[in-house]
């Protein structure tokens, strides 16, 4: 019965998108909590704040809820298994994990917001640059994936997909479950002035592998707001389905995210103006975006109806 239900809100959000609304997600999490003085985990960034700050982290998702976030996403970027090795925290894998899902359901219910959408985050990502063989990703991908499935996920999302072999087997273990997977590609612009994942693959051909695949969204994230318009035009030009951006500002320093460096909410407002414009179905904010830029953002562009979409 709770599949069934959290597959009638999943459906419901994805038809909204598709006659035409731009939809509000969440901003930045993991740097979020590193503002609000959250200590790290070494080599695993933010990720520990499921255990260690429940209660901040659980805020942070009821300010992009009150934002008017129809979707949030779990803290659960930096709990791939592989990476909490590194962390030596792989025997909290599976609390990590399970109880960053639990606590974004938590502040959905306590807002009287049982639409929101909770989406597992899943990223390959390693800080100490160690990535496992395909094979070991694969079963590690595998395994948080049903986790954060059992823990009540209504869909997961691939984040900082910056290579395509890992990618595409990020994608094939995620679809495991069986949950709705949406797809995030994180970008830069080359030595040629091309537009590139992070390790040089040109976007276009990352674009072009998952065509036809069982994706429904697929987003430009933690990529800089000044790279997004190219990116956009990119997925334009290969891409038939739902199409999100959630950008980012500012740089990490160590593991530290520099918030001198960030634009500011008006400056961010301005940026989501023009991608809306450019007709993208979902927006919000990645590291350095925080919740006053979302609230900034809502007040300006989605409480006033000018795209077909009120909080």
């Amino acid at each position: 019965m709770k599949k069934k239900k959290s597959m009638q809100k999943y459906a419901k959000i994805v038809e909204k998108m598709r006659c035409g609304q731009c939809l509000m997600i969440d901003g930045a999490t993991a740097t979020e909590m590193e503002r609000r003085g959250v200590p790290q985990l070494k080599n695993a960034w933010n990720g520990g704040g499921a255990i260690s700050h429940p209660a901040i982290l659980k805020d942070i998702h009821k300010s992009y809820i009150e934002s008017g976030a129809e979707v949030i996403i779990s803290n659960t970027f930096a709990t791939c298994k592989h990476t909490l090795e590194d962390a030596e925290e792989v025997d909290n894998f599976r609390e990590l994990n399970s109880s960053a899902v639990k606590i974004a359901k938590s502040a959905c219910s306590e807002m009287g917001k049982e639409n929101v959408l909770v989406a597992g985050g899943i990223s390959y990502w390693s800080f100490t640059g160690k990535h496992p063989d395909l094979r070991q990703l694969k079963s590690n991908i595998s395994e948080q994936a049903h986790i954060l499935s059992d823990a009540g996920a209504d869909l997961l999302v691939l984040e900082m997909m910056v290579d395509i072999d890992r990618m595409m087997i990020t994608l094939e273990a995620s679809l495991e479950t069986k949950l709705p997977v949406w797809v995030g590609l994180s970008c830069r612009r080359n030595e040629k002035n091309q537009m590139c994942l992070l390790n040089g693959e040109p976007l276009k051909d990352a674009v072009q592998c998952l065509s036809g695949v069982s994706v429904d969204v697929l987003n430009i994230m933690h990529t800089d707001v000044t790279y997004v318009d190219e990116c956009l035009a990119i997925l334009s030009s290969g891409w038939t389905g739902l199409k999100g951006v959630y950008a980012h500002s500012g740089k990490m320093v160590g593991m530290e995210w520099t918030f001198n460096d960030v634009v500011s909410p008006e400056e961010y407002s301005a940026f989501v103006s023009d991608w809306m414009k450019n007709g993208i179905n979902l927006v919000g904010g990645c590291c350095g975006i925080t919740t006053d830029h979302m609230h900034f953002v809502a007040r300006e562009l989605f409480a006033k109806d000018n795209y077909g979409t009120r909080i």
